[in-house]
């Protein structure tokens, strides 16, 4: 059996971008400067003195792809790559890294860690790999150990920050060092991500209009015939050749109804098709925003028009209620009510709202529907696409938004049950969705600022409003 593959790139897929200028001129900045970095070290030392800790220890693990598990030691230090950071409370002792403990090739630029001393390669460990008999794990533990040891820490109060990835590294170091206690508290470094410094909302700023930029090379290139893969590198080129980290931080979902969500695979633009653009994150300099926009090709149906425009004045409801001293509640339940004055929901509360991946209401599973769901894009390549996807009728979760800064924060969400104020410096995306199987979906939104007096939309250089295109 021969198959149709997606659409082999020719020399015209390049030519897509023949011509575009994005609608604004995009000024780089430089990486944070060494003071801002000092001053976060300031306030650690302050936090872990106040707890009790005689010294913290700061891990971040790699998992694959040259990413790492967390950005802790990226806000710390400007570390990019795994390590496990030791920090003494006390500031006449120095800062000591423990990295280059994964097979990551990635090596400095970027990152170089600022404020350290020295940095100590442990070495990666594992027969069949590197002929090299041990765990990598264990190595690590043994070297904190003997360093915590050597430097006056063998029986002390130490501080761990890390995720899930770090339970193997304390376990070991535990069974080590028996006469410490190891004590979590990631709380000291997620407490500083509520609200961001000027220099720190100049970045944010800076990735919206990158995702601004790539929006717009989308949809210059967007037209029947092209595909999605297309339109997801011309989404990359645009903002990475100005300085964008990475292009792996969005999604692209294309279909007639407006319910897909995810990366490309071989889908050819069609007069109907409906185009989401999740753009999840776009990264500068550590720093992420988030951006959410709708592409129409020709004429939609009369209920995908209604949920666009449902979703557009949800993003609009919430942005009028946001400046400091606002509850988070009173934003994320504005969000919703042109969906209760449709009819779409009964209430704004999260608890109860129906939502793309939510369960039965007694807690069991849910069955996704089976049906076969015609996508020539998908058969050509010998597959079928056998279950109805979203299996619910909502949105993709029941809230409006979420913090948006540095990968692998912990997040606060815009949601009925978050009763906390708005402050100046705190950066979140608000985004209305609604997807309906084999009908209709939406998903809209832009990323704010809380300003001293107000708020500023980081993203108003797209409009928020469904983008046409003709068929």
């Amino acid at each position: 059996m021969t198959l149709a593959l997606p659409q082999a790139f020719t020399a015209s897929s390049e030519a897509l971008l023949s011509g575009f200028a994005p609608s604004f001129e995009f000024e780089p900045l430089p990486p944070l400067p060494e003071e801002e970095f000092a001053d976060r070290l300031r306030r650690i030392r302050r936090e872990a003195t106040v707890a009790g800790h005689d010294v913290i220890l700061i891990h971040s693990d790699g998992i694959g792809s040259y990413r790492t598990s967390n950005s802790y030691l990226r806000y710390v230090c400007d570390w990019a790559r795994e390590g496990v950071l030791i920090v003494p409370t006390d500031e006449d002792k120095p800062l000591a890294l423990f990295s280059f403990f994964s097979s990551s090739v990635i090596l400095p630029p970027a990152g170089e860690p600022l404020l350290v001393e020295d940095i100590w390669q442990v070495g990666t460990w594992g027969r069949e790999t590197y002929n090299r008999p041990g765990r990598t794990v264990d190595r690590v533990a043994e070297a904190l150990a003997g360093h915590l040891e050597a430097t006056g820490f063998s029986c002390s109060q130490i501080g761990v920050l890390g995720d899930a990835t770090s339970q193997p590294y304390w376990k070991g170091l535990s069974t080590r060092l028996q006469r410490c206690r190891l004590v979590p508290d990631n709380g000291i470094i997620e407490r500083m991500q509520r609200r961001r410094s000027k220099r720190e909302q100049a970045l944010v700023r800076a990735a919206s209009r990158l995702a601004s930029i790539g929006i717009e090379a989308a949809w210059h290139v967007t037209r029947p015939g092209v595909t999605d893969h297309e339109i997801y590198a011309a989404f990359t080129y645009a903002q990475m050749a100005r300085g964008g980290e990475w292009g792996d931080g969005y999604q692209i979902g294309i279909n007639r109804f407006g319910t897909a969500c995810g990366k490309p695979y071989g889908h050819v633009v069609r007069p109907g098709d409906l185009i989401n653009l999740y753009i999840s994150a776009v990264s500068y300099h550590g720093y992420t925003a988030q951006i959410a926009r709708m592409i129409a090709v020709g004429d939609i149906t009369d209920r995908q028009e209604e949920v666009l425009a449902m979703c557009t004045e949800g993003v609009e409801a919430a942005a009028a209620r946001v400046r400091p001293g606002a509850l988070v509640s009173e934003v994320a339940n504005a969000s919703f009510e042109p969906y209760i004055r449709r009819g779409y929901l009964s209430s704004a509360d999260s608890r109860t709202m129906p939502y793309n991946w939510n369960a039965n209401e007694d807690g069991s599973p849910r069955l996704i529907p089976r049906k076969h769901v015609v996508d020539e894009d998908w058969e050509r390549q010998g597959r079928k696409l056998m279950h109805i996807y979203p299996a619910t009728n909502g949105p993709h979760n029941p809230n409006v938004g979420h913090s948006v800064s540095m990968a692998k924060m912990t997040p606060y969400n815009i949601a009925s049950n978050n009763h906390d104020r708005l402050e100046e410096g705190m950066t979140f995306v608000l985004h209305s969705q609604w997807l309906e199987p084999e009908v209709a979906g939406a998903n809209i939104g832009d990323c704010y600022l809380v300003t001293d007096d107000g708020a500023e939309n980081l993203s108003h250089h797209t409009p928020l409003a469904v983008h046409r295109i003709k068929a």
